[in-house]
């Protein structure tokens, strides 16, 4: 919502802050400390963009599936990749 500083309430200013860290600790920090994105080495082409497009689907995935801890999920993946690659391929038909 777009609106003057000096014409919010204060109630609204404190709502749109406590959204706006809402967002901030439920992706960002996610993508920032425990998929290390500040540290990822590609800037140029579409690798940003791809690699920004696989953390969310990460993310969104272990979400999926339940999970609240997505550092805990993501080593657990770590760990067991052909689970992983399992759950990824079980939902499309094989072709015959």
């Amino acid at each position: 919502m777009s609106l003057p500083v000096e014409h919010a309430r204060p109630d609204q200013l404190q709502d749109w802050a406590r959204l706006e860290w809402h967002i901030e600790n439920r992706l960002h920090w996610i993508r920032d400390v425990t998929l290390r994105e500040d540290a990822h080495q590609a800037r140029t082409g579409n690798g940003p963009a791809v690699a920004a497009v696989l953390r969310n689907t990460a993310i969104g995935y272990h979400r999926s599936n339940g999970e609240t801890n997505i550092a805990r999920a993501t080593r657990r993946a770590n760990r067991r990749p052909d689970d992983l690659i399992h759950a990824v391929t079980r939902s499309y038909p094989t072709t015959q």
